[in-house]
């Protein structure tokens, strides 16, 4: 694939045959050394209808289903844009819960071990069902439309998790007559669970803060210990995306549009099928909130037990959803329909969708790392770009599968505790598959996102103990 650098960690594809726009990558060279397969889904995505300034892609970009997974892609609505469900993914609203303990490293020292055998008790995890909140038909229903804020209504939190949360909680327009039987089936006995693959609970220790003032906005603090959790809307959204993929598929010849990939099948935005995703989608989104808020909860009540301490909400963010947002396309202000796919929304200072105690610092955008390396706390900047988009973790360089076939789970866990993180894993298969090995570096991702203009380091956080799906 070809590409000319233009600026530091920016490389651009210029437009060819059916590209409607250019593609822009935010990377390295280092970090796009084996990018080949996803370069050509960028290259894809860049011929949806409507797409409008660039097909960008972040520093933690890999292969994907149609979009590359560190995708951003946005397109105008009033101009014949496309919603497609590749441009999401399957894990609907998967993203980031950051909390901060009011405890450091030193106090929670000597109970880590119970804590870590009492977070693993709690959390369900794997592929099936099992649910920290065994909810009803009904109930599913509320969490559907109204998220983490119906959790909140029953008890699960409080008040203030719901400011520190994207949207406060829950995406507007979700539309649970959209989310179908099968759909329903596979949520109702999985709120409040983990999942498998690379999602987990980890508690961690802030050792560098970057930022002090932004940092002391956001809630934490060095050596302050904190929980992060990553997880996304379970089966429910897999259906979701599932059933709306193959929907559009045979929608996409009676709107005149042809794909390069099957797997990229859209709709136009305002066309019944468009809005029956978007509707299925936000409820998923909404569910994911809620699946994230009873985690949250789990892990409250196992550090006030052992530790004696209390999490508070730093902020949730999910880097997989299509969101309709207001962004200047050449110069005028446009409404327009924003993929991120394994990427980060970054709103800037001043941002007024950001709650009034977060406005002059931006929003928090939270980077995971793998069960070795460090994760990170960023923030928005003012002109950042891709829609004001980011990175949103490691990213994969090595396939599930190769990683189980070259690491042995229960070596892996020996190395892990040697170096002093506390392994809660579901099986051993399951451990290796998440080798620190089988992602790029993190340091140098978020040095590409720095570089290029897309966010700002606030602070670095490092492993203590980690319960994985």
């Amino acid at each position: 694939m070809e590409y000319v650098e233009e600026g530091p960690y920016r490389f651009r594809i210029t437009r060819r045959g059916t590209m409607r726009v250019p593609g822009v990558v935010f990377a390295s060279r280092e970090l796009l050394r084996d990018a080949e397969m996803s370069l050509r889904q960028v290259v894809d995505v860049a011929t949806l209808p409507g797409i409008v300034g660039a097909s960008y892609a972040m520093p933690d970009v890999h292969w994907g289903y149609g979009f590359p997974i560190g995708g951003v892609a946005a397109t105008d609505p009033g101009d014949g844009g496309v919603v497609s469900p590749g441009g999401v993914g399957f894990d609907i609203s998967c993203g980031v819960r950051l909390l901060a303990a009011d405890c450091d490293r030193r106090a929670l020292q000597p109970v880590l071990h119970p804590l870590m055998d009492g977070l693993g008790r709690v959390v369900p995890r794997g592929a099936g069902p099992g649910g920290v909140w065994p909810v009803t038909g009904r109930q599913l229903e509320r969490i559907l439309r109204s998220g983490s804020r119906y959790a909140v209504e029953e008890g699960h939190g409080e008040e203030r998790d719901l400011r520190r949360c994207e949207d406060g909680g829950a995406v507007a327009d979700a539309d649970p007559d959209q989310v179908d039987r099968r759909a329903r089936e596979r949520g109702l006995g999985q709120v409040g669970s983990l999942g498998s693959g690379n999602h987990f609970l980890e508690v961690q220790q802030v050792t560098q803060v970057y930022d002090e003032s932004v940092a002391d906005a956001f809630g934490i603090t060095a050596g302050q210990v904190c929980v992060m959790i990553h997880c996304g809307s379970r089966g429910l959204g897999h259906q979701i995306c599932s059933d709306h993929v193959r929907l559009m598929e045979k929608a996409m010849a009676r709107y005149g549009i042809t794909v390069p990939d099957r797997q990229l099948a859209c709709a136009p935005v305002d066309s019944p099928e468009g809005r029956a995703y978007l509707g299925a989608m936000a409820a998923a989104a909404n569910y994911g909130r809620a699946n994230r808020q009873l985690l949250a909860e789990a892990a409250r009540g196992v550090f006030r037990r052992e530790a004696g301490a209390r999490l508070t909400l730093v902020y949730d963010v999910s880097h997989n959803l299509a969101k309709t947002e207001t962004h200047q396309v050449r110069g005028e202000p446009r409404r327009l329909c924003v993929h991120r796919k394994g990427a980060t929304r970054a709103f800037p200072p001043g941002h007024p969708e950001l709650p009034d105690d977060l406005r002059a610092a931006g929003q928090p955008v939270l980077i995971p790392g793998t069960m070795g390396t460090a994760s990170y706390v960023l923030t928005g900047v003012p002109g950042g770009g891709a829609f004001h988009s980011t990175c949103h973790g490691a990213g994969r360089v090595m396939s599930r599968h190769e990683a189980a076939r070259t690491t042995d789970g229960k070596r892996l866990r020996a190395r892990l505790e040697g170096d002093g993180i506390a392994v809660r894993p579901v099986s051993w298969r399951g451990l290796a598959e998440e080798t620190p090995e089988a992602y790029k570096d993190v340091d140098e991702v978020v040095a590409a996102s720095e570089g290029a203009g897309l966010c700002r380091k606030v602070a670095r956080l490092v492993p203590l103990g980690v319960v994985k799906g």
